[in-house]
C-alpha cells in the first residue's frame, strides 16, 4: 500500500493513499460528513477536461523552454469547489451574518464549521488526495474549509498528474516560470476540482507609488531645494485633523483603537526599529499600541527583507496611526515558486480559532490574468479567502489599486494604457473593502495657505482642518490638470508638447469587476450604474504621490531595499520617506476600523454593508436621492460642509488616463493618444466622478467621528 503524509491543522497524518477504504481516513480530514459525494465515477486518467488556463505572457515568443523535471513547486494551491446549492447557502448564511435585523447578526462561523457546513464531501476530499498522491505529489495541508489544499512536489510529479509543463518565460528582460498549457484532471474529479490559484511567479505587485518630479509646484518658505512636500507632506496628526479623527482621542472613554489587532498582510519582513521612529517622530509612542511580526504555521516560512519593504513599513505603520492603541502585527510567509506569501499568512490566519479582527493588503493583480472567473484559478482562491474572512467577523480591506481604471497595465512602466477598463482581483470580491485614492484641490486653488500653516508643530502637523478633494491622478488625462493649464480636453493635452510629457497611468484606481455579480448592499445606492458588476473603489482616502505638492510621509530606513533614514528635519530624507498609493488607504481604514470595533466592542466582519447603508441614508437611494445632504456633503465645500456628513463627496476631477491602441481607448489613431473611455467611439471618460458614488472616489473619504459614532 503506497503512503504519504497530510498535514492537517498542522499535525502530520498518515494516509493511506491507494486502496484506502476512507471510513476513518475521513474523519481525520475537513470537510462536510453530510455532504453528497460528488466524485462517483472511476477515475480514468484517459478521460481529461481542463480546470484553468495559462497567461497571456505564456506565448511561444517569450517561450525559453521547459524547466528541470527536479524543478521544486512548494505550496501550490489547488482550489475545490463547492456545490452550487452549497455556494448559494454560505452566501445567504453571511448576508444574514450581516444583518442588523436577523436573529444570527454577528454570529460568526468558525473554520471548521465552514468545512463541516460548506466543504466538499469528506469523501471527495479523500479521493482527491488519494489521487495526488498516487502521483508522487505531497499534500502539506488541507484547509480547514475544505476548498484549499496545499501541495508540493517537481515539474515532472505535475506534468504526469495535471498535464501542463512548467516553462521559463522571458517578459521585458526578467526571467519567469509559468504553465505552458492548461491544467488538465480525470473527468470524475471535475466536479470538485477546481483549478490551481497559480502555476506561475507573477505575484500581485505592492502599490507604494514614489514621488514623482515631472510636474510639481513650488511653494512660498519651503526648505531650500525642496518643493514643499515636508510641510505639505501628511503625517499621522495631519491625518487626523482632515478626518476628524482627533475628537474621538478625546472622548471621557477615549476610542484610540485600545484591544484591536490589526494584521497587514506581508511577504517581507521589516526593520521593526523603523515602526518605531515613525511613531516617535509623529507622537504615536505615548500610546500603548503595539508592533509585533509573526510568520504564522504551518509550513510558513521567513522571509526575510527584499524590494517589498517600502510597501511592508508603510502598512505596518499607517495601520496604527488611526488606531495608536491598537496592536498591529506584520504576518509574512516567504514566496515559494508559484505561492504569494501574503495569501499563506492570510489563509493560516484564518485557520486559526482566533482569527485577528482585521486585515489589511495593499497588492494588486489583474482580473484577467487572474483566471477568467469564479469558476477555477486565482479569483476562485481570492473569493473563498476574503468569503471564509466575512464568515469569521474579519474586516478585510485590500488596496483598489495605483493604475487607475487599466487595471491590467503596468503603473510602474507604463506610459498609456492598453489592455482596457479593468478591476483589482483582489479588491474586486464581495466579501472585502476596496479603498481608493484622492488628491487634495488646494493647491490647484492657489490655496495652501488656507489649509496648512507655514511650519509643522511639534509633531509635524501643519493640516489647520478638512481639505476638498479630487481623484488621485498624475495623468495627463486629468481635467483638473488640463483645466488648470488652460487646454480643453484630455487628448488634446497629452497630444500637446507639455502634456506629452506627462504620459502616465498612475491614480487611484476603480472599475467594474468582470467577475462578480453585484453584491446586494451596492444595490440602489445613488449615483452606482445598473451594470449588474460589482464595482470599485468602496471608499477612498488621499493617496498621492506628491503630483500637486502633498505626498504622505512614512519609514524605511534600509539603505539595502531603497530606504532612506528617517531624518524628518533632513528634506532629502523626507522626500525619500514620502509616497502615495492605495498602498496608504487599506492600512489607513484598516486603522479607522479598529477605532469602530473598539466603540462598537467586537469584530464586525466585512464593512462594506455598513458603510452602503451608512451611505444610503446620507446619500438616499438611486429611486429616492436626499439632494440636500448630497449638497450639504461635497467635498469641495472643504471646511463648509455640514457637521453632520459621514462621507466626503468626490464631485470634481476624474482617474482617466491616456491610451493607446483600440481597446476602451476613445481618440487614439496612429499618430496620436487618445483617452481611455467606455466606449471607442463616444468620449465617456474612464472615469469621472458625480453626485453620491463614482468610479472615481466610491462613496468619498470619510468623517472618522461620525463614522464611528453612526456605526450602527
Amino acid at each position: 500500500m503506497k503512503m504519504s503524509r497530510v498535514r492537517i491543522a498542522g499535525t502530520a497524518v498518515a494516509i493511506a493513499l491507494a486502496g484506502s477504504s476512507g471510513a476513518a481516513l475521513s474523519a481525520t480530514l475537513p470537510g462536510s460528513a453530510s455532504s453528497a459525494p460528488r466524485i462517483v465515477q472511476p477515475i480514468d486518467e484517459a478521460q481529461l477536461v481542463t480546470v484553468g488556463g495559462t497567461l497571456r505572457v505564456a506565448v511561444a515568443k517569450n517561450d525559453q523552454g521547459a524547466v528541470e523535471d527536479s524543478f521544486r513547486l512548494d505550496h501550490m494551491y489547488l482550489q475545490l469547489r463547492r456545490s452550487a446549492a452549497q455556494e448559494q447557502a454560505l452566501a445567504l448564511e453571511i448576508r444574514d451574518i450581516e444583518d442588523p435585523h436577523s436573529a444570527h447578526y454577528h454570529q460568526w462561523l468558525t473554520a471548521e464549521q465552514l468545512g463541516a457546513k460548506y466543504g466538499p464531501s469528506s469523501q471527495d476530499i479523500e479521493r482527491v488526495v488519494d489521487w495526488l498522491g498516487s502521483h508522487g505529489l505531497q499534500v502539506n495541508t488541507v484547509h480547514k474549509t475544505g476548498v484549499t489544499i496545499d501541495v508540493s512536489g517537481t515539474a515532472a510529479q505535475l506534468r504526469e498528474a495535471f498535464h501542463t509543463e512548467i516553462h521559463r518565460y522571458l517578459v521585458n528582460g526578467t526571467s519567469h516560470i509559468a504553465n505552458a498549457a492548461p491544467p488538465k484532471v480525470p473527468a470524475a474529479l471535475s466536479p470538485v476540482v477546481a483549478g490551481f490559484a497559480s502555476l506561475s511567479d507573477f505575484r500581485p505587485k505592492p502599490l507604494l507609488a514614489k514621488p514623482k518630479s515631472a510636474f510639481s509646484f513650488p511653494c512660498t518658505g519651503c526648505p531650500d531645494g525642496f518643493d514643499g512636500t515636508e510641510q505639505y507632506d501628511v503625517a499621522p496628526p495631519d491625518f487626523a485633523t482632515i478626518y476628524n479623527i482627533t475628537p474621538l482621542y478625546k472622548e471621557e472613554k477615549p476610542i484610540t483603537g485600545k484591544g484591536v489587532t490589526v494584521v497587514v498582510l506581508e511577504d517581507t519582513d521589516v526593520n521593526a526599529a523603523d515602526v518605531a521612529s515613525f511613531r516617535k517622530a509623529f507622537g504615536l509612542a505615548s500610546y500603548a499600541g503595539t508592533y509585533t511580526e509573526i510568520h504564522p504555521g504551518p509550513d510558513c516560512a521567513d522571509p526575510g527583507k527584499n524590494g517589498a519593504e517600502g510597501e511592508a513599513a508603510l502598512d505596518s505603520e499607517w495601520a496604527g496611526a488611526a488606531a495608536p492603541d491598537a496592536h498591529v502585527e506584520l504576518a509574512s510567509c516567504a514566496d515559494t515558486a508559484t505561492s504569494f506569501g501574503a495569501f499563506q499568512a492570510a489563509q493560516n490566519l484564518l485557520d486559526t480559532a482566533s482569527p485577528p479582527h482585521i486585515m489589511s493588503l495593499s497588492y494588486l493583480e489583474c482580473e484577467a490574468a487572474n483566471g477568467p472567473g469564479t469558476a477555477y484559478e486565482g479569483n476562485a482562491f481570492v473569493n473563498a479567502l476574503w468569503q471564509q474572512a466575512a464568515a469569521e467577523g474579519v474586516s478585510v480591506f485590500v488596496a483598489a489599486g495605483d493604475n487607475a481604471a487599466a487595471g491590467c497595465d503596468d503603473f510602474d512602466t507604463a506610459f498609456f494604457a492598453v489592455a482596457g477598463i479593468a478591476a483589482n482581483a483582489l479588491a474586486s470580491t464581495p466579501y472585502d473593502t476596496a479603498t481608493g485614492g484622492t488628491d487634495f484641490y488646494d493647491t490647484a486653488e492657489n490655496a495652501n495657505g488656507t489649509y496648512w500653516s507655514n511650519n509643522n508643530s511639534a509633531t509635524r502637523k501643519s493640516a489647520k482642518s478638512y481639505i476638498p478633494e479630487i481623484p488621485w491622478n498624475d495623468s495627463c488625462a486629468s481635467s483638473v490638470l488640463f483645466k488648470y493649464l488652460g487646454y480643453t480636453s484630455g487628448v488634446s493635452f497629452c497630444n500637446s508638447a507639455l502634456g506629452s510629457g506627462l504620459l502616465d497611468i498612475v491614480g487611484g484606481s476603480g472599475a467594474p469587476s468582470f467577475v462578480y455579480s453585484k453584491p446586494y448592499w451596492q444595490e440602489h445606492t445613488y449615483g452606482m450604474p445598473n451594470d449588474g458588476w460589482r464595482d470599485l473603489p468602496d471608499v477612498s482616502l488621499f493617496a498621492s504621490n506628491g503630483f500637486w505638492s502633498h505626498a504622505i510621509v512614512f519609514c524605511m530606513s534600509d539603505a539595502a531595499q531603497g530606504g532612506a533614514p528617517c531624518d524628518y528635519s533632513v528634506p532629502v530624507d523626507v522626500f525619500y520617506n514620502s509616497a502615495g498609493g492605495t498602498s496608504f488607504t487599506a492600512p489607513m481604514f484598516a486603522g479607522i476600523q479598529a477605532l469602530i470595533d473598539q466603540k462598537a466592542g467586537g469584530p464586525q466582519g466585512n464593512p462594506a454593508p455598513t458603510l452602503y447603508d451608512l451611505a444610503k441614508s446620507e446619500y438616499g437611494t438611486s429611486s429616492s436621492p436626499n439632494f440636500a445632504e448630497i449638497a450639504a456633503c461635497n467635498s469641495s465645500n472643504g471646511t463648509d460642509s455640514a457637521s453632520t456628513c459621514i462621507f466626503h463627496d468626490v464631485t470634481r476631477g476624474d482617474n482617466d488616463v491616456p491610451c493607446y491602441g483600440s481597446v476602451d481607448c476613445y481618440g487614439a489613431n496612429l499618430e496620436s493618444y487618445g483617452v481611455l473611455s467606455t466606449s471607442d467611439h463616444t468620449l465617456t471618460v474612464a472615469y469621472g466622478t458625480h453626485s453620491a458614488w463614482d468610479f472615481a472616489t466610491g462613496l468619498g473619504s470619510v468623517n472618522v467621528t461620525n463614522l464611528v459614532n453612526r456605526w450602527p
